[in-house]
């Protein structure tokens, strides 16, 4: 069982890292539909899945709250990203 304040860090820290990962993949989808060279998507692709599965990595081995925690935050980040993307007229 985690604490009120380990629960919110974790919560919080899902939350920064969907909004990162989310932020990196409309920043993809933007450089690969203006017809930019693999050279500069593939990159930011390997970037935001290296750092999602290692930052669930270590998360998953605090415990399994943690990690339900922070899936849970990374997932609610997706949204304002989205609604963030459509604004600077992107795809996201």
């Amino acid at each position: 069982m985690i604490g009120t304040g380990d629960a919110i860090l974790f919560l919080a820290l899902g939350l920064a890292l969907g909004v990162v990962y989310f932020g990196l993949l409309a920043w993809t989808v933007r450089l690969f539909t203006a017809g930019n060279a693999p050279a500069r998507v593939v990159p930011l692709y390997l970037a935001r899945i290296v750092l999602a599965v290692v930052a669930f990595w270590f998360i998953a081995h605090h415990s399994a709250m943690a990690l339900l925690l922070a899936l849970a935050g990374f997932v609610v980040a997706r949204y304002p990203v989205q609604r963030w993307g459509q604004r600077w007229g992107g795809t996201a």
